[in-house]
């Protein structure tokens, strides 16, 4: 059981910045709807408020094709919200992921069912496992660095895959 809540519907393996929208839009079950978002090391790199232009990029244009929410454990609602206004997105910070309870409110606020949202994140035993436990399409990315490429030296990441992996996870990476 534990197993399948740590495996990503989708290993990236790139960054959002470099994450083909396509693939969302034109999956086999249906369409992606809406994104729910990860903020740190997802959309910005470690200690940074400024988004790399090519996560702004990607922001705009994804944006344009559905709707999007940034939902953060960070409790800076400062940071995250200064995030969320150079996009005019709605945003969620201290959300306690793993946790279901802020996820679930966007979910309902969304108005769309789990399977038609992605969860896009880098981490995933917060990120995918928050997704997976109600039933969004979870997507695992690389941590960002600062010019939007993914960060060379993320041990975080790469201790969450080892460890999944040895629980019995498809985790690809």
């Amino acid at each position: 059981m534990l197993a399948s809540l740590l495996s990503p519907d989708w290993t990236a393996g790139t960054t959002l910045a470099h994450l083909p929208l396509q693939q969302l839009l034109e999956r086999p079950q249906g369409p992606i709807r809406a994104l729910v978002l990860d903020v740190d090391r997802t959309l910005l790199p470690r200690r940074s408020a400024t988004l790399p232009p090519s996560v702004e990029q990607w922001l705009r244009h994804a944006q344009s094709l559905m709707p999007l929410h940034l939902l953060s454990n960070n409790p800076s609602r400062r940071r995250i919200g200064s995030v969320a206004a150079q996009l005019g997105l709605p945003f969620t910070t201290s959300a306690g992921k793993p946790r279901r309870a802020a996820l679930r409110r966007v979910v309902a606020e969304l108005g769309l069912e789990p399977d038609q949202i992605a969860l896009v994140g880098d981490r995933l035993f917060t990120d995918v496992l928050a997704g997976n436990r109600l039933g969004l399409f979870t997507v695992l990315v690389r941590p960002i660095g600062p010019n939007g490429d993914p960060c060379p030296h993320d041990q975080v990441q790469s201790l969450e895959i080892r460890m999944s992996r040895w629980l019995g996870a498809l985790v690809e990476g």
